[in-house]
């Protein structure tokens, strides 16, 4: 019994499954990061809603934009430190 078989049919196989799992793959991991993204951003406009809330007293005052949140919500406190010294450097 000789079976045959044909290399460019299992590499065709092969790399359809890898490009079906590269298709799923970039389907699913941009979600979870966008959804990541956008939760430490309200997050973090929150810490700086509440910051600029009680820093009216002393005149600390940081605006409240997608750039401030995200960097307050990605850095944490870190962040914070951070804008509040680019704001008194700029």
């Amino acid at each position: 019994m000789n079976i045959s078989i044909e290399y460019n049919i299992i590499i065709a196989y092969l790399i359809g499954l890898f490009l079906l799992y590269f298709l799923g793959w970039l389907l699913v991991v941009p979600k979870k990061f966008l959804l990541k993204i956008i939760i430490n951003g309200i997050i973090g406009g929150l810490i700086l809603l509440i910051i600029n809330l009680l820093g009216k007293s002393i005149g600390l005052y940081i605006a409240i934009n997608p750039v401030t949140a995200l960097v307050a919500g990605f850095l944490g406190i870190p962040g914070i430190i951070l804008l509040i010294i680019l704001q008194y450097i700029a």
